[in-house]
């Protein structure tokens, strides 16, 4: 019987030199898919480093397979590390590195005694939305719509660059329990049972809103989206559009009332069905303390 294929041994560790910065530029064109206008000019990429921001790149041997950015902000007065890039080369997606780096860059910032990380990702691409916000424990209160504009040169940005900003209050007990194993998701599913989503698949996998008012009454919403949008985009582009102008509208529309996205759960029924975001209504302090008050 044959040896199963050892996995590579992976370096985290800062990227320290010129060399190493400029490895980011190759990578990023590899996953992401962008024109020579869309990368991260080399020179932003010195100066940010020089000026304190976090970069930290996964390495197998001299390779870069992986590497996330943050530089630092401010949001409501509090000091910030917002975290603009994070990417993993394809054959390597299945060691957890997006974690790792996201776990590395967490234990830079509250070096630098930061306790708050932002960024944004794409709030229908659920593989994401299960790392952000079941494995590391994020909230988010804003909705930003064609974020970066209408498209890039990016095929990720063809169907529109709407984005959830997501807030990660690194210390707190919430994100603690999360990366010592804590699973919210017979939690969430449990609250999923008990609820109609606000937008909800249909017979043959359109997205169908259900009546607003009656949403807004209760203390939870749930919006499904598809397991697999970057499927829906290359079949049918129509389809991935009438998904994003849905749940745009519901994010928006709850946002606005007042309710917060608390947490995901990946895949609800079947292994091609929905998975579905669960908000919660009042201030994300309810759910985070920590975030009301001053760092």
């Amino acid at each position: 019987m044959p040896q199963a294929k050892p996995k590579p041994a992976i370096v985290i560790r800062d990227l320290e030199s010129i060399e190493d910065l400029k490895k980011v530029e190759t990578l990023e064109q590899e996953v992401w898919g962008i024109a020579d206008r869309d990368v991260l000019p080399l020179t932003m990429a010195v100066a940010t480093k020089a000026a304190g921001s976090i970069w930290v790149g996964a390495f197998d041997g001299a390779q870069l397979v992986g590497f996330v950015f943050g530089f630092l902000g401010m949001e409501e007065g509090r000091l910030m590390v917002h975290s603009h890039m994070l990417a993993v080369r394809d054959p390597y997606r299945h060691l957890d590195l997006g974690y790792k780096l996201k776990l590395a860059q967490r234990e830079r910032a509250l070096a630098m005694r930061i306790p708050l990380m932002t960024w944004t990702f794409d709030p229908l691409q659920s593989r994401n939305a299960h790392l952000n916000f079941s494995k590391l424990g994020v909230i988010s209160n804003c909705y930003k719509v064609d974020f970066y504009g209408p498209e890039t040169s990016s095929v990720l940005h063809r169907n529109s660059t709407d984005r959830l900003w997501v807030q990660w209050p690194m210390a707190s007990r919430r994100v603690q329990q999360r990366l010592q194993g804590h699973d919210p998701r017979s939690e969430v599913m449990d609250a999923l049972s008990r609820l109609v989503p606000l937008i909800r698949f249909n017979g043959d996998g359109k997205p169908v809103r259900t009546d607003l008012s009656a949403a807004l009454a209760r203390q939870r919403i749930a919006i499904e989206i598809p397991s697999d949008i970057g499927s829906i985009e290359t079949k049918d582009p129509d389809l991935a559009k009438e998904w994003r102008h849905s749940t745009r509208w519901a994010f928006q529309e709850a946002l606005r009332a007042g309710f917060f996205v608390a947490e995901f759960c990946r895949t609800v029924r079947g292994q091609q069905g929905p998975s579905a975001y669960v908000l919660e209504r009042g201030p994300v302090t309810e759910c985070v303390p920590e975030l009301g008050s001053a760092s």
